[in-house]
């Protein structure tokens, strides 16, 4: 009868491992998926600003983490923050002598008292008649 009984703690604890390792790895998996829609975000953005090549259009897209997204930018926000609930962007602009470079930061938190979690782009683009 112990040896019974003692097995069945032995299961239990075995049981509630497994269910741990399951919560685990469902919150990996939704962190990773929010990564990815991040990734892609960033990406269709910069799609977005490399088909409006002059400087001074680009730096209509700079947007601080709190204000409200440009204009040229609401469509994106929008389907983004659909995709990331919660999502803040940053994005600044330095024009430079034959590239402009954007530094993006798309912000989110996960669950209500996680860490914020960042996927921060730096990319170039090639001013209009600029070649390498």
């Amino acid at each position: 009868m112990l040896e019974a009984l003692i097995a069945v703690v032995i299961l239990a604890l075995g049981l509630l491992g497994v269910v741990g390792l399951q919560a685990r790895s469902y919150a990996a998996v939704s962190d990773a998926g929010l990564r990815a829609e991040a990734t892609l975000a960033a990406d269709q953005l910069l799609g977005i600003m490399n088909n409006n090549k002059a400087p001074v259009v680009l730096q209509t897209f700079e947007v601080g983490p709190d204000d409200e997204p440009p204009a040229p930018m609401q469509e994106w926000a929008k389907a983004t923050r659909d995709r990331i609930p919660g999502a803040k962007f940053e994005v600044i602009v330095t024009p430079g002598a034959r590239t402009t470079q954007i530094d993006l930061d798309i912000r989110w938190t996960r669950r209500k008292n996680d860490a914020e979690n960042h996927h921060q782009v730096r990319s170039y683009i090639m001013q209009q008649g600029e070649s390498l």
